[in-house]
């Protein structure tokens, strides 16, 4: 008897007894080595750059010449500034418009590519064309089309409102450009849902025909709660890519009429060009920030999806 319940006391004793530390793996000089050139050169094209602009957001500089530190001068005088102000609203308003015509589309064709239909891999080809399409190049051919194209088309068959061109309108014009931009950015969202639904299980479908569960029931409660993990990164890296628009708007309307559909990049670029260094630099830093918050969205977002 004494010796059953010492048996079981060493038992219940090697259960409790915590795991032995894994001894940390030993990293290999010639990792840093290899490491050393990407940091060295992420450092002085990015990092110092960075710094080095930040610092001078605080001065009146204009980029060349003698300046002088002006302290908080530019970050206040940018929140009274009615063309900044526009270039934020209108960029952030261009992104949410974008995120979504982008997603719901691709998403769409991403259910359709990944069906029982014929000319999958060639329809899949075709579709991903766009992407490889430099973006000023697109934005230049849409210009002809919004130009000439469809105003000819629209006087042609008496539609009034085709009869001007979209990009001459500061009410419409922001339409085109969500248009072009998403026609360049379809596809690779569509790739990434396809890569989704590709790796849902095939038995979960069966079970739902089995089940009497009709097509459109299958995609609202099976296909999108699986694929979710899919839509919230296309959501995020496309809105922080949308952010960063330039190229397109450049080709269409390069910020007008006026500047309806001046993004900040625009914004920024052009103070650059016309000796606003430091206000501008200020409004670069402002944006950065931005960037950075939406970036640590995106990572709380992704690892809540994986905790759960």
């Amino acid at each position: 008897m004494t010796g059953t319940v010492t048996t079981a006391a060493a038992a219940s004793a090697a259960t409790t007894r915590p795991a032995p530390r894994r001894p940390r793996r030993r990293v290999e000089p010639l990792y840093y080595l290899l490491l050393l050139p990407t940091v060295v050169l992420f450092t002085l094209a990015i990092t110092v750059p960075g710094v080095i602009g930040i610092f001078f957001s605080f001065t009146d500089s204009i980029g060349i010449g003698d300046w002088s530190f002006v302290g908080l001068t530019n970050y206040v005088a940018m929140f009274s500034d009615p063309a900044i102000l526009q270039s934020y609203l209108f960029t952030f308003g261009f992104a949410v418009a974008t995120v979504l015509v982008v997603n719901v589309v691709a998403f769409l064709l991403a259910v359709g590519l990944t069906s029982r239909i014929r000319m999958k891999t060639a329809l899949r080809t075709v579709f991903v064309v766009p992407m490889v399409i430099s973006g000023i190049i697109i934005a230049y051919v849409f210009n002809f089309l919004f130009s000439n194209s469809l105003p000819a088309a629209g006087a042609a068959t008496g539609i009034s409102w085709l009869e001007t061109s979209l990009l001459a309108n500061p009410d419409l014009a922001w339409v085109a450009i969500v248009v072009v931009t998403a026609w360049q950015s379809i596809p690779g969202t569509m790739l990434i849902y396809i890569a989704g639904l590709l790796s849902v299980p095939g038995d979960v479908y069966e079970a739902a025909d089995l089940d009497g569960a009709s097509k459109l029931q299958q995609l609202l409660r099976i296909t999108v709660p699986l694929v979710a993990g899919y839509v919230v990164i296309n959501v995020i890296l496309g809105f922080k890519g949308y952010l960063n628009a330039y190229d397109i708007i450049v080709g269409l309307t390069n910020g007008g009429p006026g500047t309806a559909t001046r993004s900040v990049a625009m914004t920024i670029i052009a103070g650059f060009n016309g000796g606003d260094y430091a206000y501008q630099m200020a409004n670069a830093t402002i944006f950065f920030v931005v960037a950075v918050l939406i970036s640590l969205l995106q990572l709380s977002l992704t690892r809540s999806r994986k905790a759960s």
